[in-house]
């Protein structure tokens, strides 16, 4: 399981624990005295529960028993839970008598506790276990993994990532061998990153390939990150132990300019700019190479900003339908909503949703219009685009057209902040330095909408404010970010 995932289970259990404690307090105590006025102290009685928490709480983060929570056994689990139970009930009595809080106990308070937390904890975990072990492992939140070995050492690379415990969370989407004796040589000689002009030729493959249970493996590495720029995948793992460690270093650039984290399995002195370190990776020692280094924690807040943001703004939405479902069918026949597949982190595709702002037929006339394109690069945009109809003018012009994403917010395939969703055309045409847009989850908004995204003509200034909210992101500056949004729309500034 992956370290962010790993960090997220740790609170999530935790929080479960300290649920099932109070509850479990609660009906012990409730039993004991079943509404009589006998309590005592009933503060002392409470804070008791307070110190059984703050025990909890304690031995649950300095302890870090639940390292291997996703591959423990039912039994083994039990045990687990027995143990834990055991030592916060002896470190509270502890603190109890310490504090000479032992009058206002109650024996059989603390007994039914023990046996009732202990069932409470156990069931909740279970459930817990099987929930998170299926919200890992779907398609939208599992780790994507290419694997690059050696020819001989494929199958063994291969059943070593994916057959361990601890591989919950991760894939093997594809992988590509190399023959160090006969392929390899040539493969590295003629491996080049794609420039402008060769991003839109792609290399039409006819080399061997073969299956290893379910992963499609590809023999040889000629033009490899040309030929995954539009392949769904988050990290790479290589394990070349006989090909020259420099050999590789082109490849590592490849892969660091589309923005994936890259795991090589043997010792290989830092390159460029990325940031580097050493790391365990599924029982292999790897030294790591990322351009996004985040914590986890900062990501998990982004990520409820995001839920709460969704849940607001799809009341908006609910309500702004009720006035703009009825302008848009006047104006013209078709649906209210209109969705579109975009390309979402690390190539991931995903339904987008808008209020309808274009005639039903718009997709088809877009190719009558290339030529009127007034943008420079991959996106179109055209000033007076007669697709638009007069409903669509002033909703685009307000932004109130996006305001069903907060659905895709909700979802987790866009943030609130984050970079602009490509098409699937658009996609098809990046290159390496164009795909690092989407090492981060799209976003409702961005550097681009707030820079006055109406004034911008060229598609390689959106990259480049894209990828400078990639390198420079933070808590702050997704704060700053809404509130100009906020600004940006209601004074009308750089709206299409």
């Amino acid at each position: 399981m992956s370290a962010k995932y790993r960090t997220l289970q740790s609170y999530f259990l935790w929080a479960v624990d300290m649920v099932c404690i109070v509850i479990s307090y609660m009906i012990a105590s409730f039993w004991r005295y079943n509404s009589k006025a006998d309590y005592g102290d009933k503060t002392l009685h409470y804070l008791v529960c307070v110190v059984i928490l703050l025990v909890g709480t304690v031995y649950t983060f300095l302890a870090d028993w639940d390292r291997d929570f996703l591959i423990r056994g039912w039994f083994q689990e039990f045990l687990f839970v027995i143990r834990f139970v055991a030592t916060i009930s002896f470190g509270t009595l502890f603190v109890v008598f310490f504090l000479k809080w032992y009058e206002i106990l109650s024996r059989l308070v603390i007994i039914n506790f023990v046996w009732i937390v202990i069932i409470l904890i156990y069931t909740a975990r279970v459930i817990f276990k099987g929930v998170y072990r299926k919200h890992i492992s779907s398609d939208k939140n599992i780790i994507k993994v290419v694997v690059v070995a050696e020819k001989p050492l494929i199958e063994e690379t291969i059943s070593n990532l994916m057959n361990r415990s601890d591989s919950v969370g991760y894939k093997v989407v594809r992988a590509y061998a190399v023959d160090p004796e006969e392929k390899s040589s040539d493969d590295l000689k003629d491996f080049s990153l794609v420039d402008d002009e060769t991003c839109s030729a792609r290399v039409q493959d006819d080399t061997k390939t073969w299956y290893i249970g379910d992963v499609h493996v590809h023999e040889g590495i000629h033009n490899l990150t040309e030929r995954l720029l539009t392949d769904s995948f988050d990290e790479v793992f290589i394990n070349t132990p006989n090909i020259p460690q420099n050999s590789m270093e082109k490849i590592i650039l490849g892969f660091e300019e589309m923005g994936i984290t890259t795991h090589y399995n043997l010792e290989l002195p830092g390159i460029s700019k990325a940031h580097t370190q050493f790391d365990d990776y599924l029982g292999y020692s790897v030294i790591t190479y990322c351009m996004n280094r985040s914590s986890y924690k900062r990501l998990s807040i982004k990520r409820f900003m995001d839920i709460i943001g969704g849940f607001v703004g799809l009341v908006l939405t609910g309500i702004i339908t009720l006035f703009l479902a009825p302008a848009i069918k006047l104006d013209s026949p078709g649906p209210v909503f209109f969705s579109q597949t975009r390309i979402g982190k690390n190539g991931r595709r995903f339904k987008i949703y808008k209020f309808r702002s274009m005639y039903i037929d718009a997709e088809e006339r877009l190719k009558d219009l290339q030529d009127q394109n007034e943008m420079s690069g991959l996106m179109f945009k055209m000033e007076n685009d007669p697709r638009i109809t007069k409903v669509g003018a002033f909703i685009r012009k307000t932004s109130l057209d996006e305001f069903p994403q907060f659905l895709n917010v909700l979802k987790g395939d866009m943030s609130l902040v984050g970079t602009r969703p490509p098409t699937e055309s658009e996609f098809e045409q990046y290159n390496e330095h164009y795909r690092r847009r989407l090492s981060m989850t799209p976003g409702l908004t961005g550097l681009w909408q707030i820079s006055g995204r109406s004034d911008i003509q060229d598609f390689d200034e959106v990259v480049k404010l894209d990828l400078q909210y990639i390198d420079n992101w933070s808590l702050t500056e997704d704060i700053r970010i809404l509130l100009k949004t906020v600004y940006v729309v209601l004074f009308g500034k750089g709206a299409k």
